[in-house]
């Protein structure tokens, strides 16, 4: 039966399959909806969220990517700037001395293994509605409805953001909704020594030369292989959304690979 079923999927024009897939897609979120809009902690979550609309307005801010890039950057100018870091940035943060501002996680694999460490932390932290399952709520823990469906830019953290396929781009839709005027990116290098395909879950080996510390997905972690096409897709629709609304995304990731957004030196914007 199933051999039937691949033929029938297989012999179906493309424009057909991508209409039923995207069928499939919203009937999955219709799903995932009440939930994501009625659960007390989601209620909470976007009472709080409601607070913090445009509380930037007109200033700027670092979103700080994971790269091995971080390494060849001066970090220390950050100490007094409005940051976003991401994911497990968190192991910076002893040699940095101070923390990121904010923090966004959205990854089922990243949350997961490193919930504990996420709970303890100290600062607003971005987390998809899926990661109830690890942590608990508390008052600088803000639920997101984020879905791997469904292609936007929303501008409305209390709604549905689309995770773009790297938690970039969720930073990315934070930063615009909390009103800062230019988000700067670092640490995005756009750029993996492991390769395979997409969105494909692997058991690191070894240390990890994608990003920062060799330790960040160390022996053990399992994490999903790079999709930086739908990345990028995710990145253009920021770059219209910031342009529409008279701001702007600039690059300046030391050696990064990225070429959606505009670069500029590190060193000069001090």
């Amino acid at each position: 039966m199933s051999q039937w079923r691949e033929s029938i999927k297989n012999a179906l024009p493309f424009g057909v399959k991508r209409a039923i897939g995207e069928t499939l897609d919203a009937f999955d979120r219709a799903r995932q909806w009440p939930a994501a809009t009625f659960h007390p902690w989601r209620r909470d979550s976007i009472r709080r969220l409601r607070a913090l609309k445009d509380i930037h307005r007109g200033q700027r801010v670092f979103i700080i990517g994971n790269g091995p890039s971080l390494r060849q950057t001066d970090m220390s100018k950050l100490r007094n700037e409005y940051t976003i870091g991401m994911n497990r940035i968190f192991l910076m943060f002893p040699e940095l001395g101070f923390q990121t501002t904010y923090l966004c996680s959205v990854n089922d694999l990243v949350i997961e293994q490193s919930a504990a460490e996420l709970q303890a932390l100290n600062l607003p932290r971005f987390v998809s509605w899926r990661a109830r399952r690890w942590l608990k709520p508390d008052d600088n823990l803000y639920f997101l409805y984020t879905t791997y469906t469904g292609p936007k830019f929303s501008t409305d953290l209390t709604g549905r953001l689309w995770e773009g396929a790297t938690v970039t781009n969720i930073a990315l839709q934070v930063a615009f909704y909390l009103g800062f005027q230019e988000a700067i990116l670092i640490g995005v290098d756009h750029n993996f020594v492991t390769q395979g395909k997409p969105n494909t879950t692997v058991t690191s080996q070894g240390d990890d030369p994608n990003h920062f510390s060799p330790f960040y997905f160390g022996k053990g972690f399992r994490w999903q292989l790079p999709d930086l096409e739908t990345s990028e897709r995710g990145y253009r629709m920021a770059r219209e959304a910031y342009e529409a609304a008279g701001r702007r995304v600039v690059d300046a990731t030391v050696g990064g690979k990225l070429t959606i957004f505009p670069k500029v030196d590190y060193d000069s914007l001090f």
